[in-house]
């Protein structure tokens, strides 16, 4: 667990604004401090949350506050997918646990590791919950303070700024190979164009889906290639 949580401190650059943006993003739309907590408490999900809040600032039913909020959250089920077989083994309490505490950065760095054969399997499970418990703590102070402090925080900080760049530290070490790179020019070129198009947080599994399909293509047409020979002796080439 200690091993995890200082895997992730980096993350916290990145995590700890957009925690003061899902503090203040509440009280500006007139919610308390208590409804800000309850928020990140609950769904642990910064874009999620934020959706919600809009929702519910519009005077949307709690109802679609919270299909929004599992839309933009479907692509934990293909982290979970992912994980699973590094996870499977573990005992039933120990994976939910560890579902709570799973965000973007405690996926990606988590994955990244085990695909290159770190960590004992059998403390894999300690290592994500450790990293999680980090990034839940820094978020719930971070909620708090923007939800206490937002009004003094000057409007020209950009805090929002600290939120793409932490998505690039983790995207772009995981671009090592011809597929990967494939899945992430088709999946972030569908997720714009479906932005643009108008389906607005369907967009993200739009890109993730049309990513894993890019990816896997290029993965089975290197596959179907295969290994380049050796190069053919100079009196053959003649």
């Amino acid at each position: 667990m200690r091993a995890g949580a200082a895997s992730m401190a980096p993350m916290l650059i990145g995590v700890i604004p957009f925690g003061l943006v899902a503090g203040t993003t509440p009280a500006a739309v007139g919610m308390d401090v208590w409804d800000a907590l309850g928020f990140s408490i609950i769904l642990f999900a910064g874009a999620s949350q934020l959706a919600a809040i809009d929702v519910l600032s519009r005077d949307g039913s709690a109802l679609l506050a919270a299909v929004v909020a599992w839309t933009i959250n479907l692509r934990m089920l293909l982290y979970s997918a992912s994980l699973a077989p590094y996870l499977a083994h573990e005992p039933l309490r120990r994976r939910l646990m560890a579902s709570y505490v799973m965000v973007d950065q405690n996926y990606a760095i988590c994955v990244t590791r085990w695909r290159e054969g770190k960590d004992d399997p059998k403390g894999r499970a300690w290592f994500f919950i450790g990293g999680g418990l980090l990034l839940w703590s820094a978020w719930q102070l971070a909620t708090l303070a923007g939800s206490l402090l937002g009004s003094t925080l000057p409007e020209e900080l950009p805090l929002d700024f600290a939120v793409p760049l932490v998505f690039l530290v983790l995207l772009i070490p995981a671009i090592n190979s011809r597929p990967a790179a494939v899945a992430a020019v088709v999946g972030g070129g569908a997720t714009v164009v479906g932005y643009e198009a108008g389906a607005g947080s369907l967009s993200i599994v739009c890109g993730a889906v049309s990513g894993i399909i890019a990816g896997t293509l290029a993965e089975l047409a290197l596959d179907k290639r295969g290994p380049a020979g050796p190069p053919a002796p100079l009196e053959d080439l003649s």
